[in-house]
């Protein structure tokens, strides 16, 4: 993974818990790099590191730090780093989701040996979809919880996202039945 990656972690346990948790994290981990590099590559193993560490010294089920992550990635994050690319997903929550199988083409652009996570829709009505996740990194669902989380807040909508499918339960991939209210904007 990219090392901004790496940065968000840092950036979401220092702004909710410390600079002193962090410290105690990434020393849980065995991880002593000091500054990660936005464009560098790193092993995936650094950043499954961080977040399990995260998990034992914040003492917070991994499902939580996961679904947190996700969403300070996309409000923190994503936002600020990428803010023209994001407006370009669409002008509400269901155009975003639509056309978030283009997002990760976008930011290949920018990071040319990402290996991005997949997304496909379907089932989509005008408050429900049905959002396909496929990845090769294993664990990260609730981190997609946490994302979906995070564009119903930037988009002011409210939603509910249930995994109806789980590839750790043998589906092929993740899908999450994804809802909002049709009388907001969407």
């Amino acid at each position: 993974m990219y090392g901004l990656v790496n940065k968000a972690v840092e950036d979401l346990v220092v702004t909710n818990f410390g600079e002193d948790k962090w410290e105690a994290i990434k020393a849980k981990a065995g991880i002593d790099i000091d500054v990660f590099i936005s464009n560098e590559g790193y092993p995936d193993d650094i950043t499954y590191r961080l977040v399990g560490a995260a998990v034992e010294i914040l003492d917070l089920p991994a499902d939580t730090v996961l679904a947190a992550f996700g969403e300070h990635w996309v409000l923190k994050i994503a936002v600020p780093s990428y803010g023209a690319l994001m407006k370009s997903g669409g002008r509400t929550f269901k155009e975003f989701l639509v056309n978030l199988p283009n997002f990760h083409t976008r930011i290949a652009m920018i990071y040319p040996r990402l290996e991005p996570p997949r997304f496909a829709c379907s089932n989509i009505t005008d408050d429900s979809l049905h959002l396909h996740y496929m990845t090769h990194r294993p664990g990260l669902t609730a981190f997609v919880s946490g994302i979906l989380q995070g564009l119903a807040k930037l988009y002011d909508t409210s939603c509910s996202a249930t995994i109806i499918a789980r590839k750790d339960a043998g589906a092929d991939h993740d899908v999450f039945e994804v809802r909002w209210n049709s009388d907001a904007p969407a």
